[in-house]
C-alpha cells in the first residue's frame, strides 16, 4: 500500500500547493486593495472622487423648439447632411427607392403618384409639414409604425434643423 515517505509527499504537496495560493492572496490584496481610506496598513495611496458623496447637480438642458432652431439652420450643413439620404432619395424629380424629395415640404404625406407607399404612410392624413418632417425624421419606424423605411433617423435636432431647411430650398 502507501508508505510513510509516500503519504509525506502527498500532504507536502498539498500543504505546498495551498501556501501558494494563500501568498498569492497576500500578494493580490496588497497590491489591489481597496477597502476604507483608514490610516492603518491599508490606507489608499490617493483618493478617486466619484461624486457618490456630494449630490449631484442637475444640468439644466434649454429646449429650444424646431422652429427656432430651424428659424438658424444652415442650408450647407443640411445638404451635407442629406448625403445620408441620398442612397434612396433623389432630388431630380425621379424616385429611387423611396419618393423624390423635391418639394417635399408642405407637400401631402403619400402624394408621389408614381411611387409605391407603405400602407401606414398611405393612409396619413395631413402634409409634410417642418415639424412633422422632424418628427419623422428622428424615427421613421416610431412616427409611422409599419413603415418600409429603414432608415434609423437623425439624434441631433439641429442635423434636422438643417436638413429641413435645404429640402425647403428644393421646391
Amino acid at each position: 500500500m502507501f508508505n510513510t515517505m509516500t503519504l509525506t509527499k502527498i500532504v507536502g504537496g498539498i500543504c505546498g500547493t495551498l501556501l501558494i495560493f494563500l501568498f498569492a492572496n497576500w500578494g493580490a490584496d496588497a497590491i489591489y486593495h481597496s477597502g476604507g481610506g483608514g490610516h492603518g496598513e491599508h490606507a489608499q495611496a490617493y483618493v478617486i472622487a466619484t461624486g457618490d458623496d456630494e449630490p449631484a447637480e442637475e444640468e439644466v438642458v434649454v429646449e429650444v423648439s424646431f422652429a427656432e432652431l430651424l428659424a438658424s439652420a444652415d442650408v450647407a450643413k443640411g445638404e451635407k447632411v442629406f448625403n445620408k439620404c441620398k442612397a434612396c432619395h433623389k432630388v431630380d424629380g425621379s424616385n429611387g427607392t423611396g419618393p423624390h424629395l423635391d418639394g417635399v415640404v408642405d407637400r401631402d404625406i403619400a402624394s408621389v403618384g408614381d411611387f409605391g407607399y407603405s400602407d401606414v404612410l398611405a393612409g396619413m392624413e395631413g402634409a409634410w409639414t417642418p415639424e412633422h418632417l422632424d418628427e419623422f425624421l428622428a424615427s421613421p419606424k416610431n412616427y409611422a409604425p409599419g413603415t418600409k423605411m429603414s432608415f434609423a433617423g437623425l439624434s441631433k435636432p439641429q442635423d434636422r434643423a438643417n436638413l429641413v431647411a435645404y429640402l425647403q430650398t428644393l421646391n
